[in-house]
């Protein structure tokens, strides 16, 4: 299997202009695995830690100051790096080094492995052979951290075709529901504005009660 030769960062901005930590893992010096770490709006009580205390330029320079100690690792074997960043980091959150920078250097890796063995990253960590493509979920309306003060507390309403034929059915059914939830919203709020949550839900200024039956 391919060895990591090389692991390399840099802070990046994601969707919604704060910086976050990407990524490259090599392996056998050419097999290129990039992943950037994304970052939500609200957080679990016992989730990892995004970043250190001084931000993404904290983890930046931890793994400039430890990216040897992965060299020579098969890019697949997922225990040993989990072994290292637990080893680096020493807590139970990783505050010290952030889970975003422990995130975006596993799955680099698992990127870096696919293209080593010429599967895809799916086929690489399945333990099945037949495979069947996941129906698609829009979200249709949303609140809470996502859309702010006014909106319902539900952060995310989600649908799903699943008894499509094909997965550009499934797609067009999810925006077209999502387009006639703005004529629905209208109809019964006027004032609405057309506001939308951080991943394109809308937005509309209701309680969860009513929020449902729009939806429904």
């Amino acid at each position: 299997m391919a060895r990591i030769t090389s692991i390399n960062a840099r802070i990046i901005h994601n969707s919604r202009g704060s910086k976050t930590i990407e990524v490259d893992v090599i392996s056998d010096n050419q097999y290129l695995g990039r992943t950037s770490a994304p970052s939500g709006a609200s957080v679990g009580k016992y989730e990892a830690v995004s970043f250190p205390e001084n931000g993404p330029e904290q983890s930046l320079r931890i793994l400039n100051e430890n990216s040897k100690k992965f060299l020579e690792f098969e890019s697949s074997d997922l225990k040993s790096i989990d072994e290292t960043l637990k080893s680096i980091d020493k807590t139970s959150d990783y505050s010290k080094i952030g889970g975003a920078l422990a995130y975006a250097v596993t799955i680099a890796s698992m990127e870096s492995a696919s293209k080593a063995s010429g599967k895809q990253l799916f086929e690489l960590i399945s333990e099945q052979n037949e495979y069947r493509f996941p129906i698609p979920i829009g979200n249709i309306l949303g609140g809470g951290a996502h859309a702010g003060p006014g909106t319902p507390d539900i952060q995310e309403i989600l649908i799903s075709a699943p008894s499509a034929k094909t997965i550009r059915d499934a797609i067009e059914t999810n925006f077209a529901v999502h387009s006639e939830l703005r004529n629905v919203i209208e109809k019964t709020d006027p004032s609405f504005t057309n506001g939308r949550g951080d991943e394109g839900g809308w937005a509309p200024k209701c309680d969860n009660e009513k929020a449902l039956e729009l939806c429904a």
